[in-house]
C-alpha cells in the first residue's frame, strides 16, 4: 500500500497522542494536490482551477491535475496516474458519478482522501463540496415563472450522469409544480442534455421547436452552456427573447442576461468554491478526517449515503441585478454590456 510520508507522518501525530501535532502543518509544503478535471469544455472550470491554484500555492502546496476531455475511461486512468505521481489528497470533478466509484476505491485503499468538487460522489471515503444545487434550481425556476407564468414550458436538464441534473430538476419543479398542477403551465418537452454540451442542448431544443410547431413559451435550462443552445435555437426561429433560464455566471450568459436573450444566469462564485475545496484538500492531506474539516456537516444523499459535506450559497443574477457580478470583479463591464442599447439596462449606464 502506498503512503506519503506526510500521511505517514500525520497518522503518526495522531497515534502518538499528538506528541507530532504541529507537524504536518510544517509539512505543508510537502503535500501535492491532485485535481481530475472532466473536461474544460465549461468556461468556469478555468475559473475554478485558478482559484484552487491560487489557493493551493498560497499554502505551498503542489498542484498536478488532469482533463478527462468528457471521457469516463480517462478519467478512471487520470485518478491512478495522479496517484502514481504522488498526490497525498485529490479532487475529483466526476464525469459519471457512478462510474468513478473505482477511482475512489483505490484512492481509499491508499490512504488518499477524496473531495467530491460540485458533483456528487456517492461514497463514504469522498467528501462533498457544492453550491446548493436544489436551491439554484429554484432560483432558475422563480425567475422564468416570474416572466412567464402561464404557457408552454420546456425542461432542458443536465448530464443524465450528474446527479447535479436531477438536484436542479427537483428545485424546478418546487416552483413550477402548483402551476402545472393547476393547467397554466404545460410541459410540451423534456430533455437531459449528454455531457453538459451547448450543441447537444441545441439539437434537443430544435427537435422540441419542431415537434411543437415553435409554440414555446419559456425554457428551464439548467446551466449557461446548455443554456447557449436553447438561445441558438431560439434564435435561428426568430424567437429569442422568449424566457430562459441558466447558471454559472458564464460571461457569454451574462452578456445574453444584459441584451435580453437569458432571463437569469444563478451565479456560484466558483472563486470561493474553488478556494474552499483546495484549503479542504490541504486539511485532508494533513490527516484530518473527513468529518473534522473545517465547517463540514453531515449530509444525507438520495442514495443513503452519509457523507460530510460544505454547501455554498447561489445568488441569481438577472438584468437588474448585474452590477453584482461587475462589483464583485467577477466580469469586466464591457464585457457584460457588449452590444446594449444605452439606457436599456441600468448596470451598463
Amino acid at each position: 500500500m502506498r503512503v506519503s510520508l506526510t500521511r505517514f507522518l500525520a497518522v503518526g501525530a495522531i497515534a502518538l497522542g499528538g506528541i507530532l501535532a504541529g507537524y504536518p502543518a510544517a509539512k505543508a509544503a510537502d503535500a501535492i494536490v491532485g485535481v481530475s478535471w472532466s473536461n474544460f469544455q465549461e468556461e468556469r472550470w478555468k475559473t475554478d482551477e485558478a482559484a484552487i491554484k491560487a489557493a493551493l500555492e498560497k499554502a505551498g502546496v503542489d498542484y498536478i491535475s488532469a482533463d478527462a476531455q468528457s471521457s469516463t475511461a480517462k478519467q478512471l486512468s487520470d485518478v491512478e496516474s495522479l496517484i502514481a505521481r504522488g498526490a497525498n489528497a485529490l479532487i475529483i470533478l466526476a464525469q459519471d458519478a457512478s462510474a468513478i466509484t473505482p477511482a475512489v476505491q483505490k484512492a481509499a485503499a491508499e490512504g488518499i482522501p477524496v473531495v467530491g468538487y460540485d458533483r456528487l460522489i456517492e461514497h463514504p471515503d469522498a467528501f462533498y463540496i457544492t453550491f446548493d444545487n436544489v436551491e439554484v434550481g429554484r432560483m432558475q425556476a422563480r425567475a422564468v415563472f416570474a416572466a412567464q407564468p402561464k404557457g408552454n414550458y420546456v425542461f432542458i436538464k443536465g448530464s443524465p450522469q450528474d446527479p447535479n441534473a436531477d438536484f436542479l430538476h427537483d428545485g424546478q419543479l418546487e416552483v413550477l409544480k402548483a402551476a402545472i398542477d393547476k393547467g397554466d403551465i404545460k410541459i410540451v418537452g423534456e430533455q437531459y442534455t449528454d455531457g453538459w454540451l451547448p450543441a447537444n442542448a441545441q439539437r434537443n431544443m430544435e427537435q422540441i421547436l419542431t415537434a411543437n410547431d415553435n409554440k414555446v413559451d419559456a425554457v428551464v435550462a439548467s446551466n449557461d452552456g446548455t443554456a447557449g443552445g436553447v438561445v441558438a435555437a431560439l434564435t435561428a426561429q426568430g424567437m429569442e427573447g422568449l424566457p430562459v433560464s441558466g447558471q454559472d455566471g458564464d460571461h457569454a450568459a451574462l452578456n445574453r442576461v444584459a441584451l435580453g436573450t437569458q432571463t437569469v444566469s444563478v451565479w456560484k462564485d466558483a472563486r470561493d468554491l474553488g478556494k474552499r475545496a483546495a484549503e479542504i484538500a490541504i486539511e485532508l492531506a494533513k490527516g484530518k478526517d473527513l468529518g473534522e474539516v473545517t465547517g463540514a456537516a453531515d449530509w444525507t444523499s438520495p442514495g443513503g449515503q452519509k457523507l460530510s459535506s460544505v454547501f455554498l450559497a447561489p445568488v441569481p443574477i438577472t438584468r437588474d441585478k448585474l452590477e453584482v457580478v461587475i462589483d464583485a470583479g467577477w466580469v469586466a463591464k464591457d464585457v457584460v454590456c457588449k452590444g446594449v442599447k444605452s439606457g436599456t439596462v441600468a448596470a451598463c449606464d
